[in-house]
């Protein structure tokens, strides 16, 4: 009997980890799938320069801490000498979070909790969250990892002032919103566009990532440290203001209820994921009506889109990021091909578009975005 060819194309996989054991069972773990093969493994980000360069894989998963060259200095020179997606295996602490953020700044697609090697042969959901996000970023245009580099730009390029002193009085609630959603690829793009707004927006931003519990508020001081915007994870009861952005915190649907206030809610998962774009781009299209405008960045699914039509039959403005700067054209594409897109923006563009929409529906943009 012909044996019948696997239609899956192969994703060819370098494990880069200082520990033996780590290496040895992420290998396996990876190996299991049938459509990935890991073609080589690296103790450190030294070994793990010159074996991208001679096993040209499609993927690279590697962790953060290990001696000679860590993987953060190895991420930086990968992504400006040899572009490859990388996903990074993180530890679960608030340092381990942070250092994960700024991987993901500087370029990482993604990443995945790193299990201890007491968990590690029970850990079959972060495997399988690993397998899946492999596939993945094994699919992905390499072409499009080079554009990560203009970040680094970016935030090298943004001065960073004092903030300003809100121009509402304290405790003004906001009249108009921007939300802004995202998945795979998102952190780098939400450094592209968050620090661009203007500190005196007048408006709040509500920006929904798709990420776990104990990430979300090492991202949002991230951003609050490049940003002239005032950025935080979101709280329960938390006012809606004016040049204030918060961050949907991980695990929870993040909605903003009549008289401006944040709730956060346990309601189930929708698309597989919580916090889930289109949870806040309904209720703040109920909420501010043609006042909201909606964003939608990189991200694999659909996630955004109904969310996108709740704000567009409101009287709202959606905005979905260009294929061309995407790093997954997935959730954008969906928002476009439903016809919820007011129009089509590319990353680097998305603050000016922001600041100019809210001028044009005479939702008094203030300032310019930077």
């Amino acid at each position: 009997m012909r044996a019948v060819s696997n239609p899956e194309r192969e994703t060819r996989v370098l494990v880069v980890d200082d520990s033996a054991f780590m290496r040895y069972v992420i290998s396996k773990e990876l190996s299991a799938d049938p459509t990935i093969k890991v073609v080589g493994m690296a103790r450190d980000g030294v070994d793990a320069m010159q074996k991208i360069e001679l096993l040209q894989p499609d993927v690279v998963t590697m962790d953060l801490e290990m001696p000679r060259m860590d993987g953060l200095t190895a991420l930086e020179r990968i992504m400006a000498e040899m572009p490859v997606p990388v996903i990074l295996l993180s530890s679960l602490t608030q340092e381990g979070a942070a250092v994960t953020i700024r991987g993901l700044e500087l370029g990482a697609v993604d990443f995945v909790p790193k299990p201890s090697a007491v968990e590690a042969s029970v850990a079959e959901e972060v495997w399988r969250q690993l397998i899946t996000k492999v596939k993945g970023a094994g699919a992905l245009d390499r072409r499009r990892l080079g554009a990560r580099l203009r970040v680094q730009a970016t935030l090298r390029r943004v001065e960073q002032p004092p903030k300003p002193q809100p121009v509402q009085r304290a405790g003004a609630r906001a009249e108009r919103v921007v939300v802004i959603g995202t998945s795979t690829g998102g952190p780098r793009a939400l450094f592209e566009v968050v620090p661009r707004l203007p500190g005196e927006l007048q408006a709040a931003v509500l920006l929904v990532q798709h990420m776990p519990p104990g990430f979300t508020r090492s991202l949002a001081a991230r951003l609050n440290d490049v940003s002239r915007l005032s950025v935080r994870e979101a709280a329960e009861g938390d006012l809606v203001q004016n040049g204030v952005a918060l961050l949907a915190p991980g695990d929870y649907h993040m909605v903003v209820r009549r008289g401006g206030r944040v709730a956060l809610e346990r309601t189930p998962p929708v698309h597989g994921v919580r916090p889930a774009v289109d949870i806040t781009m309904e209720a703040a299209a109920s909420v501010y009506g043609p006042a909201c405008v909606g964003v939608v960045l990189t991200g694999m699914g659909v996630d955004g889109t109904s969310g996108a039509l709740a704000i567009r039959r409101a009287g709202g403005v959606v905005m979905a990021e260009d294929e061309s700067t995407c790093v997954v054209y997935g959730m954008p594409r969906s928002v476009y091909e439903a016809g919820a897109a007011s129009r089509v923006v590319r990353l680097e563009a998305m603050a000016d578009a922001i600041v100019e929409a809210l001028a044009a529906n005479g939702m008094g943009g203030s300032g310019q975005a930077r």
